[in-house]
């Protein structure tokens, strides 16, 4: 790789991890094409990335940016997975790493925060963002719905009388 291709995948990098909020820091030895396309699959589904870069251009890439405390993790061969959703890259390299061996996570960066790998999987066992959204829709109908069907109920028996008296 020529020295212009390095500077534009570190700027495309850079460019990539503005948006992000969450960086899940891995090392990988041994894994196989076919399990590394399966995995960057995964993570496009759920709308992260997964970039296999030589720690001198990571550290490049995290350098004078918020994630510049990311660049102590990196060590051995790297892979930088990261999203704009703060749970969505943690889920799916945890769930990956936890049926390969060869994956194996470092830590991560969220908040301002360095993670160590315990914290990125606890942060892969919360529900993502659509989730939550879920819930909390649920909680706030399920009353409307009660009170709905409460101010319904006399209005119905009412109209069970007056057909119980028509026939």
């Amino acid at each position: 790789m020529n020295r212009d291709s390095k500077t534009q995948l570190v700027l495309d990098i850079r460019e990539s991890l503005e948006k992000a909020s969450l960086i899940v820091v891995t090392q990988q030895v041994g894994m196989t094409v076919d399990q590394s396309t399966k995995l960057r699959r995964e993570m496009k589904d759920q709308g992260a990335e997964f970039k296999v870069l030589k720690n001198t251009l990571a550290r490049i890439a995290v350098k004078d940016t918020r994630f510049e405390s990311v660049s102590s993790l990196l060590s051995g061969p790297t892979a930088l997975a990261y999203s704009e959703d703060p749970i969505a890259a943690a889920k799916v390299i945890a769930k990956f790493a936890s049926s390969n061996e060869q994956l194996k996570i470092v830590g991560g960066f969220l908040n301002g925060q360095v993670l160590d790998e315990a914290s990125v999987k606890a942060l892969a066992t919360l529900p993502s963002l659509d989730e939550l959204r879920a819930k909390i829709i649920g909680v706030i109908s399920a009353p409307a719905t009660k009170l709905a069907t409460l101010l319904q109920e006399p209005a119905c028996r009412m109209a069970r009388v007056l057909a119980a008296k028509a026939n």
